[in-house]
């Protein structure tokens, strides 16, 4: 007489590999199961921007800028004037701590106009002259005691200037 599992077997083993194929699908859809992290951004409060903002570098007009709380880099670039050779991959924006002397602006011999040499300690407006007449007739300056080849323009001068001018582009 046959027992029980000699009779049924094929039932039987339906039956367990039915339970081992949805156990692995559980198994399966529980680790695939993508976890979502709730991300919370809190409502910080933007820095009141206020004063003025100085622009230099490739613009028609260097100098300062009123600056307003809805002003973009865009709006005040534009406001500066672009020159054509302008990088714009390249916008410097410095923020001072408080209380921290800004840089000395430096005027540019290669590209000042005489009127702005003018500004210069010791260097009115015969001198300034010079030195927009010596750059013309002789090309840039390459360093600045170059300066001393203009004439009227001596180590004194030089001496009292030399932080304030640079012949860099």
């Amino acid at each position: 007489m046959p027992s029980i599992l000699e009779k049924h077997w094929p039932i039987i083993l339906f039956l367990l590999l039915a339970i081992l194929i949805c156990g692995i699908t559980i198994l399966t859809v529980n680790l695939n199961r993508q976890h979502h992290t709730e991300i919370t951004i809190s409502d910080a409060e933007s820095p009141i921007c206020k004063g003025e903002i100085y622009i230099e570098g490739a613009v028609a007009n260097p100098g300062y800028y009123p600056l307003q709380q809805d002003d973009t880099v865009e709006s005040l670039v534009k406001s500066a004037g672009l020159a054509p050779d302008a990088d714009l991959n390249n916008i410097k924006i410095y923020i001072p701590k408080i209380g921290k002397p800004e840089p000395i602006q430096k005027i540019n011999l290669n590209s000042a106009d005489s009127w702005l040499l003018e500004a210069l300690p010791g260097i009115g407006q015969d001198k300034a002259i010079a030195i927009v007449k010596y750059r013309t007739e002789n090309g840039p300056f390459h360093r600045i005691e170059d300066l001393l080849n203009v004439e009227g323009i001596g180590e004194t001068t030089l001496n009292r200037i030399r932080d304030l001018i640079t012949v860099e582009d």
